[in-house]
């Protein structure tokens, strides 16, 4: 496994609860209220939030723990679910690791893998086929990340990176930066570990942030690819997205699987110059329900494309000039056909730093726990 010289994990829990209550590093929890949720109040409210104005269609019936649709280009929330609520993540948290990395390496480099890249890979996870001893390009490791959601290919560029405590340090970091502050990394695959969380919202943030980055893109785009073998042969690897060729319109993004976490999924699509996105998060059983979730939800946003106004934002990051919680989204908005519960939700952390305050209580621990035993599941 690889490893980096770090501070003992008790050391590294006092330091934590220092500053915030111990159970923040145990559950990624931590007090909030509507008022201080980023985007806007109403993403930190429960019950589905929209606001209908004449002539909008109705909203498909979700079964999903948390859901979010916005408006890729504007930022503006058109409904969500439970927005800001914390669950695993499963394999999406790959679309923060892509945020991360994925600027670093020249797409031509070249690596030949070792045994020790390999090292520390969880039992159970979903693999594209990296072996040591073969050599590969920066891109086709990405297509392993993209297309098989493979955690081989990801512990190769957290090696090429510095390792994989580095590289979730980064991550916390990126993650305080682009304001999605529902998110606590353990590990950069999305595997299942316990206290590794992140929110339909914080999700969507990933992917209209990657979505800006045209390798990001291309790579979430891609629908099959050759993958290297041994001896100079390849063998053909295919996108595990089933919306991506047949949904009309659909861009990417990227989808995930764990025992506990069950289906998790990012979607963008383009219809008619409009690109929308839509995060599903947990619905019910069955492999195909993400996608025909999804799928309605993208076809509400489309025909509702005018007919209702913002419930809230996606901010940008901080790096780029974006207002600490979205505070320019914050205020309630009035107007409209509100369809909400009213009942506050507890699952928006208020900024605790827009500097690296945060990114340092994230990345402590995130190197306590990350050798923390996994549960053996099959993730993609």
């Amino acid at each position: 496994m690889t490893s980096d010289a770090s501070p003992s994990r008790r050391a590294v829990l006092g330091l934590a609860a220092a500053a915030v209550p111990a159970a923040l590093l145990a559950s990624g929890a931590a007090p909030a209220s509507a008022a201080t949720a980023v985007g806007g109040v109403r993403l930190g409210q429960d019950g589905v939030q929209v606001r209908r104005l004449g002539g909008a269609p109705e909203l498909p019936q979700a079964e999903a723990q948390s859901w979010l649709v916005a408006d890729h280009d504007t930022g503006q929330v058109l409904a969500a679910y439970r927005a800001h609520r914390r669950l695993a993540p499963a394999s999406t948290l790959k679309m923060l690791f892509a945020d991360t990395v994925l600027p670093k390496f020249d797409r031509t480099r070249q690596h030949r893998v070792t045994v020790a890249d390999l090292a520390g890979i969880p039992e159970g996870s979903s693999l594209v086929g990296v072996e040591a001893g073969t050599t590969y390009t920066v891109d086709q490791l990405w297509q392993g990340v993209f297309l098989r959601s493979g955690n081989d290919a990801v512990h190769v560029l957290s090696s090429m990176n510095g390792g994989v405590p580095r590289t979730v340090r980064e991550m916390a970091a990126k993650a305080v930066d682009l304001q999605a502050l529902d998110t606590h990394v353990i590990s950069p695959d999305g595997y299942d570990h316990a206290g590794q969380t992140s929110s339909a919202y914080d999700l969507t943030l990933f992917a209209r942030h990657g979505l800006k980055n045209p390798g990001f893109r291309a790579y979430c785009g891609t629908r099959i690819a050759e993958f290297p073998a041994r001896g100079g042969k390849s063998f053909q690897i295919q996108n595990t997205d089933r919306l991506l060729g047949t949904y009309q319109g659909m861009i990417g993004v990227k989808n995930g699987y764990t025992t506990h976490a069950g289906n998790t999924f990012t979607g963008a699509a383009t219809r008619n110059g409009r690109t929308l996105l839509v995060t599903v998060m947990h619905p019910a059983i069955g492999y195909d329900k993400i996608y025909t979730e999804t799928a309605a939800l993208l076809d509400w946003g489309f025909g509702a494309v005018g007919k209702v106004g913002p419930v809230g934002t996606l901010v940008e990051p901080l790096s780029e000039g974006g207002g600490p919680k979205g505070s320019a989204a914050a205020k309630p908005v009035r107007g409209g056909t509100a369809e909400s519960d009213g009942a506050a939700s507890s699952s928006s952390w208020p900024l605790l730093s827009a500097g690296g305050g945060l990114a340092a209580l994230l990345a402590g621990g995130t190197v306590a726990l990350r050798n923390r035993r996994p549960r053996r599941v099959r993730k993609h």
